[in-house]
């Protein structure tokens, strides 16, 4: 595990895996939403989005939290392990309006300064309908990759922790 990418819905847990990762591998996180959110919600061209993913995945090692469909192929191509949260709709809309009270009028670190927590319908439906609409085309992709990458599916918070403990067992026997 040196290329590894983190996808799923909103409120599932990307961030805060990738950070914990990060910390037990030594690997740097980055995190999309920091790099292509600008200030005041502005939102980085496609084309930079494309040119600074390239770069990315040039590096050694990483880990790459986030989504962006329209970029994804880059990350799933290049990467060596695809973690997939399958998480409920209930749990990952719990977690977003959670995370909105939390970092009420904050930024948080996975996200780009001068990004302060926000919540909109638009986001909230996105979140309601990923395992309808993204879900089926993040599957298809990943049965495409199954045989050339190490893919994990993410299906429960429990299952978070039991794998961020195999990896700490797996890293510390390797050090």
């Amino acid at each position: 595990m040196r290329k590894i990418i983190l996808i799923g819905s909103g409120g599932s847990g990307k961030s805060s895996l990738a950070r914990e990762l990060g910390d037990i591998l030594a690997i740097r996180v980055y995190h999309l939403d920091a790099i292509f959110w600008k200030p005041g919600w502005v939102s980085t061209p496609k084309e930079e989005q494309i040119r600074v993913q390239e770069e990315l995945i040039s590096l050694d090692k990483w880990i790459i939290d986030g989504n962006y469909g329209g970029t994804i192929d880059i990350r799933l191509r290049s990467a060596d392990t695809i973690i997939f949260f399958d998480l409920s709709k209930w749990l990952c809309l719990y977690r977003v309006l959670k995370r909105r009270i939390q970092y009420h009028k904050k930024n948080r670190i996975d996200m780009g300064e001068g990004c302060e927590e926000r919540i909109d319908l638009q986001f909230l439906k996105w979140v309601w309908e990923y395992p309808e609409k993204q879900k089926p085309k993040i599957l298809e992709k990943l049965r495409a990759l199954s045989q050339e990458k190490e893919i994990i599916i993410i299906k429960s918070p429990k299952a978070v922790k039991e794998f961020l403990e195999k990896v700490k067992s797996l890293y510390e026997r390797e050090n």
